[in-house]
């Protein structure tokens, strides 16, 4: 296990600037504003030649029994169980206040070793507070910034002296470290991000999947603002499940912190191999569901359609053939991707939205032998010809797969320029069916074929 250390201190002191220093890029979203972060999130850090896990934790705060902000620090809690060592921020401009106090003393009931860090003292002005600092009796302060790197080396002494020695590298060969560039995909975790419109139910779908309160819920839209991975085994199989802040409208979205929040959310899907797009079963297909939709088939993303709190419809089995046929009319560029009824409350459906996920993964994975590929071509042609286009007949000559993730086609034909876009979807559309490739994105491209007599010229008659 590696050495794990759990950033902790009131709101707004830079922990999560300093947790993006550490891990070498801007993983959690920092803001001005109190009480960004709420989940605890992990990343492997380096400082020089050390090499750890550090977990950014929600500022320390008090709050009533049950409400977000003790669910937030109940996070927290679990976070310094989890680690090692602790690094307790604090502001060295704003100098010490009572909930420093307060929870110094909480740290040093943690029995763990606590590094103390003065954050914000570059220039004068934090010396004061770093002085300051003293007085919580948990050793000198490393006086650091964190947003200019500086100070680091003295947060690395104070590092190397906790840190336990790195083992003896072995000379002798061992052919379990070859990494095998051709390793079959089905070994590696398949990374799935789930979002949706707010308060769809994306974390508690998630917090099931886990089996344990790892991710904040609340009635309240919004809740989740950090895009948060965890590690899941289902059935033998692992999964990287990116959960992400809700996105509305653009024209909805006002405040700085939600703009970061959904830029966040838009990345995952970037990384993501399969998007599970969340929607309420009360208010399903909306205009926003749609948008973020074909946003995920521009990505060229796997989709899956989970259509949550299936619990609270009665369990009509007739609104099941509903969903397939709305679906596949509203969302033709992706026909045929799967959905899946489920409650991350309940539990239901889990089985099969994991089940739905690797099928979805494996469409996108495929590739199509380039023979069967083009005796489909010739009769998708024969049985629909291109059209003429200014009384000249375009030629159609092959089409080969260029790649897979998602399945991607070059087409090579006269007048690529020339070619309607109606006659590509026709030819996606046939190329789907044919191939069994439903709802994930298919790329046609168009190439010119050289002509080999282009450079000689005609000869005078």
């Amino acid at each position: 296990m590696p050495f794990t250390i759990a950033i902790i201190g009131r709101p707004n002191v830079g922990k999560s600037t300093l947790f993006n220093r550490l891990v070498g890029q801007k993983l959690a979203l920092v803001d001005d504003e109190p009480g960004v972060t709420r989940d605890r999130r992990e990343g492997a850090a380096r400082l020089g030649d050390l090499e750890f896990t550090i977990i950014d934790t929600a500022g320390l705060d008090e709050g009533a029994k049950g409400s977000l902000t003790a669910r937030m620090q109940e996070q927290t809690e679990t976070a310094i169980a989890l680690a090692d060592a602790l690094m307790f921020v604090v502001d060295a401009r704003a100098g010490l206040t009572p909930n420093d106090r307060a929870f110094a003393d909480f740290a040093r009931r943690a029995n763990k070793p606590v590094i103390l860090v003065a954050n914000k003292s570059e220039g004068k002005q934090g010396d004061a507070g770093a002085m300051e600092s003293y007085a919580l009796g948990l050793g000198d302060p490393i006086q650091i910034s964190a947003e200019h790197g500086e100070g680091l080396s003295d947060l690395y002494d104070a590092l190397r002296g906790l840190m336990p020695e790195p083992a003896e590298e072995l000379e002798e060969f061992d052919d379990d470290d070859v990494i095998d560039p051709d390793e079959d995909i089905s070994k590696r975790p398949i990374r799935v991000a789930i979002v949706g419109r707010p308060n769809a139910g994306k974390s508690t779908l998630i917090n099931h999947l886990l089996g344990e309160e790892r991710l904040l819920t609340s009635a309240e839209a919004g809740t989740t603002r950090d895009s948060i991975s965890v590690e899941i085994t289902w059935q033998g199989r692992d999964f990287r499940v990116f959960d992400t802040a809700g996105l509305r409208r653009r024209s909805r979205i006002e405040e700085k912190l939600e703009k970061l929040s959904v830029a966040d959310a838009l990345r995952a899907v970037r990384f993501a191999e399969v998007v599970v797009l969340m929607m309420d079963a009360q208010n399903k297909f909306e205009e926003q569901d749609l948008r973020i939709a074909d946003l995920i088939e521009r990505e060229g993303r796997a989709l899956v359609i989970a259509v949550n709190k299936w619990d609270l419809m009665g369990r009509q089995t007739s609104l099941l053939s509903a969903l397939r046929t709305d679906a596949d009319h509203l969302l033709p560029q992706v026909k045929g991707m799967p959905i899946v009824a489920v409650s991350g409350l309940m539990g239901e459906g889990i089985d099969r939205l994991m089940t739905a996920i690797q099928e979805a993964y494996a469409v996108w994975n495929r590739r199509v032998p380039t023979a069967s590929l083009n005796r489909w071509f010739e009769q998708a042609v024969d049985n629909n010809p291109p059209p003429a286009v200014s009384g000249r007949r375009l030629k159609l000559n092959y089409i080969t797969q260029a790649k897979a993730r998602p399945p991607s086609f070059i087409l090579f034909c006269s007048r690529a320029d020339a070619v309607p876009q109606s006659y590509l979807r026709y030819l996606v559309n046939s190329l789907r069916e044919f191939f069994e490739l439903p709802g994930t994105p298919v790329r046609i491209s168009l190439r010119e074929k050289a002509n080999p007599f282009a450079h000689k010229r005609k000869r005078p008659s």
